[in-house]
C-alpha cells in the first residue's frame, strides 16, 4: 500500500522555527528549497565568510548545544528577507537581514537570547548554493539531501517506550505516514517516489541531543537518543533520500515503494 506525504517543513535558519508548506518543487542536486540556507556561526569559528568547505554542526548555534532556541518563534520570508521573532505573544525582532543594519540588530538579537558576552555575536553565515544541514559535514552531495521520517516507525517507538514523542523533535523535511514501521532500513540503496518524484533513500539518520529539546518549551525533557538505544540498539530515526527527477511534491502526496 502506498504511504503519503503527510507534512511538508523547510528550516530556513538552521535551529529555529519550522516552516510549513503546502508543496515544494524538487530537483535533482537542489536540496529542499530554502532549507538551512542561513545559519548563526560561532564567532572565532571556522566559518568565515566566503567558506566553500563543510562544516560540523558544532561550528553553529543549534539545538542540540542550545536549546533556549526552540523558546524563540521566529519567521524568515526569503523573498523579502524580513525575519521576525516572537516571545510569549509578543514580537521582539523585525529585521531585514538583506541590510547590514538588519543582520547586525538580528545578531544583537541573538547574543542576547544565548546569553553572549556583548562582543561576541553570532556570524549569520549565507553562501549562495549551500547549506548548513547536518549532513553538509559529509560534503557538497549530502548537503542537498532530504530528510524524511516515518512516522510509523516513530509511533513503534512511542509504544514500546510508554512515551508520546513530538515528531517536530526530528526536524525532517517530509513526514511519511502509511509505510510499515521500520520499512525505510529495507529502501537504503533503493528507488522511489514521492508524489511521482524519483529519490534513492541514501542514509538513515543517527540521532543527537538535539532531539531532547521540546519544540513548545525549548527545554531538554526527554532522552531520546537513549530510548531509541535501548529499544533497538541503535541510535538512527529518518533517513535522507536524493533527489533523482523534478517535479513538484504537494503535501498529502502519494509515496510509493
Amino acid at each position: 500500500m502506498p504511504g503519503t506525504a503527510k507534512n511538508l517543513f523547510t528550516y530556513p535558519i538552521k535551529g529555529l522555527t519550522a516552516h510549513p508548506l503546502d508543496q515544494v518543487i524538487l530537483h535533482p542536486n537542489r536540496g529542499f528549497p530554502h532549507d538551512r540556507t542561513l545559519a548563526l556561526a560561532r564567532p572565532n569559528g571556522r566559518y568565515q565568510p566566503g567558506t566553500r568547505t563543510a562544516l560540523p554542526k558544532q561550528e553553529f548555534y543549534a539545538l542540540v548545544s542550545d536549546p533556549r532556541l526552540s523558546g524563540i518563534i521566529t519567521h524568515y520570508n526569503p523573498d523579502t528577507e524580513i525575519l521576525t521573532a516572537e516571545v510569549a505573544g509578543h514580537q521582539v525582532l523585525n529585521t531585514d537581514l538583506s541590510t547590514t543594519e538588519g543582520t547586525d540588530e538580528a545578531t544583537r538579537f541573538f547574543t542576547r537570547v544565548l546569553d553572549l558576552p556583548p562582543d561576541q555575536n553570532p556570524v549569520l553565515a549565507r553562501e549562495p548554493n549551500r547549506r548548513f544541514t547536518d549532513a553538509n559535514a559529509a560534503g557538497d552531495g549530502p548537503m542537498n539531501w532530504v530528510s524524511l521520517i516515518n512516522l510509523a516507525s516513530l509511533r513503534d517507538l512511542e509504544a514500546r517506550t510508554g512515551t508520546t514523542i513530538d515528531p517536530q523533535r526530528f526536524r525532517a523535511n517530509i513526514f511519511v505516514d502509511g509505510l510499515p514501521a521500520w520499512s525505510e532500513v529495507d529502501l537504503l540503496n533503493q528507488k522511489f517516489t514521492l508524489g511521482g518524484i524519483q529519490v534513492k533513500a541514501v542514509h538513515q539518520t543517527k540521532r543527537c541531543a538535539a532531539t531532547e529539546v521540546n519544540p513548545a518549551t525549548g527545554r531538554r525533557d526527554l532522552p531520546v537518543v537513549t530510548l531509541l538505544q535501548r529499544t533497538y540498539g541503535h541510535q538512527f530515526m529518518g533517513f535522507y533520500v536524493e533527489v533523482l527527477t523534478t517535479g513538484t511534491l504537494h503535501k498529502g502526496g502519494e509515496v510509493v515503494v
